[in-house]
This record gives C-alpha cells, structure tokens and sequence, in this order.
C-alpha cells in the first residue's frame, strides 16, 4: 500500500501575530532576538562542547522549557519559516531539539520523531558522537521531506548526527532550523550538504580544539558542569 496522503496543517496566523503584536513591531528581529536571550542563562569559562570543541560560552538550554507558553510563540515563529518546505516530519535530537522539534510538527500539523545520542568513549575525534533514530521509527520516515530542528546549533555536532541518521533510513533532510546559533563552525557543514540553517538569532563563539585552546594553554580548567 502507498503512504497516505500527506496533510500539512497550517500555521495559527493569531499565534505569531500576537507574538509580533505584543512585541510592538512587526517582523522586529531585535524584539525576537530578546525574547531568545530572555530564556537562557549564559555563562561564560572554559567549557567543552559534546564535539569535543572548547569554548568560553555556555547557555543553559534548560531553562528554554520551564515556560512552554512563554516558548511556544517561538517554536511558532521557527515553524512559519519552515512551512513553506513542505516538510513532512520534524525530527529533533534529544533533548532539548527534540522538544522544541515537537512544538513545531504540532503546529506544522506533520510526523514528529528524536535521534538520541549513542555512548561515546573518551578521546573519540571530533564531530564522533552519533545519534540513532528509534528503530521502529525510522522505517516510517523513509523518503520523506523532514526538517531537522534543535534549541541551539554551536559545532553542530547534534545537527550532523541527526542528518546522518535520517541519510541512513533513507529520509530527506531538507530544512534545519534553531533557535540560537553559536559562531559559524557549522557554515562548512550547511555548504557541503547545500543547506540553509533558519535562526531566530546568532550569538559569537570561538570554538578551539583541544590542541589549540588558549585556556589549556594557560592552564584554565574545565568549567564543572560545562559536558
């Protein structure tokens, strides 16, 4: 039997107006850019980043969720720019891509799936993580149009994990989309798979790799808590 046909629910146009309305301006992108900042707590030390990357910035993305109201205005914002895709499926990493990722296909009105994680083992190389849809999923989503969604792209090692997952159950990436984007260590990436990365705002991040970090040089320890 064929797959049934897909039905694409759109946007609540009252939602994303009410969120530009209460801002004051329409369209405003320093409006949404603060309302972004408003939820996340960032710090600032010596971190290293589930790429295996060090860095001097951490946002604490727990925090994005304690608020799903307060939220959902933006996941509502990130889902009308990517409507006109035509996704058929969102799919997020876990955990917070994956919740932010079902705010979107809920109001996209589209298949919902998460790629979590796999254990890694100390000293794997960079961008080594890897990320596993469900098994009985990921036969469901083979060549549909899927949109990869997460809170926060920084190395993008999530991103790429996820993207290669879907590759392998024969899905069809064909948007990604973040709240935040940290830096443009990820614009390679973007290049080579000819993707564009929607974002309600960009944040500057230095990323060093072990070698080269200029805190291990000077002896800074690992920010507690930073992994």
């Amino acid at each position: 039997m064929g797959r049934s046909p897909r039905r694409v629910k759109r946007l609540k146009p009252a939602a994303v107006d009410d969120f530009r309305t209460a801002a004051g301006a329409t369209k405003d992108r320093e409006i949404v850019e603060a309302s972004v900042l408003d939820r996340l707590g960032a710090a600032h030390g010596h971190f290293r980043y589930e790429s295996g990357h060090h860095g001097e910035l951490w946002l604490d993305l727990d925090r994005l969720f304690l608020d799903p109201q307060g939220l959902a205005p933006l996941a509502c914002e990130l889902g009308a720019r990517l409507a006109p895709r035509e996704v058929e499926a969102v799919v997020g990493p876990l955990a917070g891509g994956a919740f932010l990722a079902q705010m979107i296909a809920i109001e996209l009105g589209v298949r919902f799936a998460y790629a979590a994680p796999a254990p890694s083992s100390p000293g794997e190389a960079l961008f080594s993580v890897a990320y596993r849809l469900p098994a009985t999923v990921a036969p469901l989503l083979e060549g549909r149009r899927v949109a990869i969604v997460d809170d926060a792209v920084n190395a993008g090692s999530a991103l790429r994990g996820t993207f290669r997952a879907l590759i392998e159950a024969g899905a069809k990436p064909v948007a990604l989309a973040a709240l935040v984007v940290l830096g443009d260590s990820v614009k390679p990436f973007l290049e080579q798979e000819g993707l564009h990365l929607e974002r309600l705002m960009s944040l500057p991040n230095q990323l060093w790799t072990p070698s080269e970090c200029p805190l291990c040089a000077r002896g800074i320890p690992l920010t507690a808590g930073g992994e």
